[in-house]
Parts: structure tokens; sequence; C-alpha cells
């Protein structure tokens, strides 16, 4: 019986082989140099290698050893992608990626001619389409204001107190070509002139200017229509951009103090700190002694971030299960989301060099348009630079976080990938290259544990989410009324 269907097993294979002569047999071998490609990639560059381990608790020994055995058991090239797609999915990181090469497209044309799309274009201006995740202008008796301005709001009453609604649905200025088009109308330029490098970037500013003061006026409304307490719908907003920093400061009249940011040891930043000292040294000419001092100081800060990151951490220890390490495996320079300043000092504005030690000030915003109680809906669907909003204003005690946990994106790349292609396959590997630390000194990449839990589940419809929500609601307002009024006097 068993030779009759070891038979039957082989004569079931061969027609499978000859009927595809021309495709190229399977390289397990191939493969397997690959999963070693990406170890040795996590082994150079991946900021939540500490996590990983510690954290989350991923064997990663164990994790690449079992890899091989089943990239050698794989038959296909699917079954091999799907021992990558485990890892990615295993270590629960959002910013852990492989991108797999796709063939190229026929008929593309060859080489790169001017561009001749609308400056907005060029920028990355785009809407994302219509949103779906929005929960709280959703509420029961919620009243819309009128406009919208890419920022829905309006006023529901809960247990007799008018609570604003604000709604975010990308964390990225960029997602309101509206007003990127507005800033172009206004924008003075001779007539007939290719907007060049120059032009774009004083567009580029100015566009995300007019996106704040979009978000500004539409937190004016709210407190103008009698709004006593306000709630930022944050849920399923998967990120943005380094906006983040300016936006989470329209929201509280604290001094926000901004997350640590810790940085692999890699040349990528010894490259990248350096270019820093030498900014920071030209932005030290011509400036008065006092300024030259201080400017100084925040070029040490780069310095000891470069010798951080020129010297090397083993990382076999968090490859042994058991094995520790004796070094940090992220810098530990005092350096921040916002540079090597950590919250905004109102002494340097009008500085040149202002946005060089806190970039917030590249833009013009008013901090602490909104004074009073705040809350900050969040989901599984939240990440990355929403993570960072929330995170932020969680270790400020400057609002209540409502909601489930998030999703744990953390930092994501900073000024540049560090560039990874897997020789065989070709596929591209996407690492954080950076982490940005709670104030607890925990890594961000875990998420945001909200104060108000709400039991939200992923497979909810909307209904169910707006029911949580709302039955949720009386206690969150009274815990943001609470933290508010133990609030310093400012």
């Amino acid at each position: 019986m068993r030779l009759a269907l070891a038979a039957a097993l082989t004569l079931l294979a061969v027609p499978a082989v000859a009927q595809t002569p021309q495709a190229p047999a399977f390289d397990a071998e191939g493969w397997v140099s690959d999963l070693r490609q990406v170890r040795e990639a996590m082994g150079s560059h991946y900021a939540n290698l500490d996590w990983a381990v510690n954290e989350r608790e991923a064997p990663l020994g164990q994790l690449f050893q079992v890899g091989e055995q089943r990239l050698r058991m794989a038959r296909s090239d699917a079954d091999a992608r799907e021992v990558f797609e485990r890892l990615e999915k295993f270590l629960g990181d959002g910013h852990v990626d492989f991108v797999w090469a796709q063939p190229p497209a026929g008929g593309a044309a060859s080489g790169a001619g001017p561009d001749d799309r609308p400056p907005c274009d060029i920028l990355g201006f785009k809407a994302d389409g219509r949103d779906g995740q929005a929960i709280a202008t959703r509420l029961p008796g919620y009243q819309a204001l009128e406009g919208d301005s890419g920022f829905p709001a309006g006023i529901v009453e809960v247990d007799g107190r008018k609570v604003g609604v604000i709604r975010i649905a990308q964390m990225s200025a960029y997602a309101h070509p509206q007003a990127c088009a507005a800033a172009f109308a206004a924008f003075s330029r001779p007539a007939g002139e290719p907007c060049d490098d120059d032009c774009l970037e004083s567009l580029r500013v100015m566009a995300v200017d007019r996106v704040t003061e979009d978000l500004t006026a539409r937190i004016r409304a709210l407190r103008d229509a009698g709004a006593e307490t306000l709630l930022v719908d944050l849920a399923g907003n998967g990120g943005g951009s380094e906006w983040t920093e300016v936006a989470v400061r329209l929201f509280s009249p604290i001094r926000l103090k901004s997350a640590r940011v810790g940085f692999p040891r890699h040349p990528h930043w010894v490259e990248r700190f350096a270019r820093d000292e030498q900014r920071f040294t030209e932005a030290a000419r011509g400036q008065s002694r006092a300024d030259r001092t201080r400017l100084a100081q925040y070029r040490a800060v780069f310095t000891q971030a470069r010798q951080e990151a020129a010297a090397p951490c083993d990382p076999a220890p968090w490859f042994t299960p058991g094995a520790k390490s004796d070094c940090a495996w992220l810098t530990t320079a005092p350096l921040y989301a916002t540079g090597p300043m950590a919250e905004l000092d109102p002494s340097i504005g009008g500085k040149p060099w202002a946005a060089e030690v806190f970039t917030p000030l590249t833009y013009r915003f008013e901090p602490g348009v909104w004074t009073g109680p705040l809350m900050v809906l969040v989901d599984h669907g939240t990440g990355s630079a929403t993570e960072q909003f929330a995170a932020v204003l969680q270790d400020n005690a400057a609002a209540v976080i409502v909601g489930s946990p998030t999703s744990g994106a953390g930092c994501g790349h900073a000024r540049g990938e560090i560039e990874t292609v897997l020789k065989h396959s070709g596929a591209r590997l996407r690492l954080p290259n950076c982490a940005r630390l709670r104030a607890d000194g925990t890594n961000e990449v875990g998420g945001v544990e909200p104060d108000v839990l709400i039991g939200f589940r992923q497979n909810d419809g909307p209904r169910n989410r707006i029911a949580r929500l709302t039955a949720a609601l009386p206690g969150a307002v009274a815990a943001a009324e609470t933290q508010a009024k133990a609030r310093p006097a400012l």
C-alpha cells in the first residue's frame, strides 16, 4: 500500500515538471542566504532589536534557526516568502517590512525627464480618500460645525457638558492638498517661471503653515461654540510626518517635553551626526558670544551621538538565549524628536538658528490654542507619528488617552533609510532606524496604553464602536476634568 502511494505521488509530480520546463528551479539555499542577510541587517541597524528581545520576548536566534529549516523544506518561492512574512508578523513591529521585488512594467519610459507636475503634486500633497475610521464624529447628538478645512469638528453633549470633537484622519500636513493649492495661489513668483528647489521648499513651508492655521481655526471654533472639554479622534490614524510635533502643541498650554530618540550604532548615523556638527558650526558664525556658547553646547550633543554611533555594539547577545550585552544598543545622547531641545523655549524666538535646535520652529504655530480638559481617542489602527502625538500628551499629563491599545509602530525611519536589498530574491527589507523612548524609558514601539480603556474589537462594526465609546465617555470626561484641575498654574 505504501509503495503504491509513493508511486502515485511520483507519477503526480512528473507532469508538473514537464509542464513548466522554462520555470527556474526553486533555490532553497538562495533563500537561506537571504534570511541570513536579514539577520545580519537586524544585528547591524535594527533600532528596536533590544525591545524585540527584552519586551516582545522574541527568541531571535531560535526564530532564524527554525526559519532556515523551513526554507530547506519549502518547495516554491511562495513558500519561502511565507517564512519571511511570518517573521515580520511575529515581531509585531509596524515598521519592519519586506517589500517584494516586482517585475518591471512593460513600456516604461527610460530616463528621467523634467517633472512637469504641479508643484503641490511634486511635494507629495495628496488626499487619501474617504475617512471611514472616524468614531467620535458619529456619536449620538453630534452637531457638526460649519466648514471643514480637512478637520471635521462638532459638539456633542455628555452629561450636560459640551464636548468638542475634532477628527484628524492622518497626522500629516501632506494629506491636505487644498491647503497647498491655497498657499500656491498666494505664492509670489515671476509668471511662467518654473518652481525650482528653493521655490518648492518655500511653498512646502507655506502649505504646512496653512494646514496648521486650518487646525488652529477649528480648535478656536469649537471653543467659541462653547466646548468645555475637547476630544481628538485619532482612531485608525496610521501615522504621518514630523508635523506631529507642531500639531500636538496646539492642544495644550503645557510646555510639552518631547520624547528622547535613540539611534542604532551604524555608519549611517555617524555620517548624519557629523553633518549636524558642521551645521551647528556654521550656525554659530556671526552670532553673539552667548549664542555661540549655547550652540557649542548643542553641537557637543551631536558630537556625543556621533562618537556613540561609531562605537560598535556586538549584536550576538540579542540572538543568544540568556546572554547579556555589556553595551547599550542605542545611542544615549540627549536628542529628542524635536532636536537637541526637548521643549519650546520662548527666548529663542526670532533667532536665525531656532529651528536648528527645535525643529517645530521651522513652521508658524501658536502653542496652547486649547487650554481646557483634553481627551485623545486611539485604537489598534493608531500608529507611528499618531502614537507619538498621544504619547507626548500622556507623558506630560496633558490629556486623558481613551480607547484601546495602539498598533505599536514607534519611530520608524528618520533622515533616510538604511538600504538592505536581499541578494537572492531582490526584496527590500525596511527596518526602523530610530526609537522614541517614553518618559519611563520604554520604547514607544510597544504602543500606547489608554488611561480609559474601551474594549474595541478589530471586528467591531461602526455601530458597536460608537456604542462602546458612548458608554465610556462620561468617565473619560470626568477624568479629563480632574486632570486639568490638578494642572499646576501656568
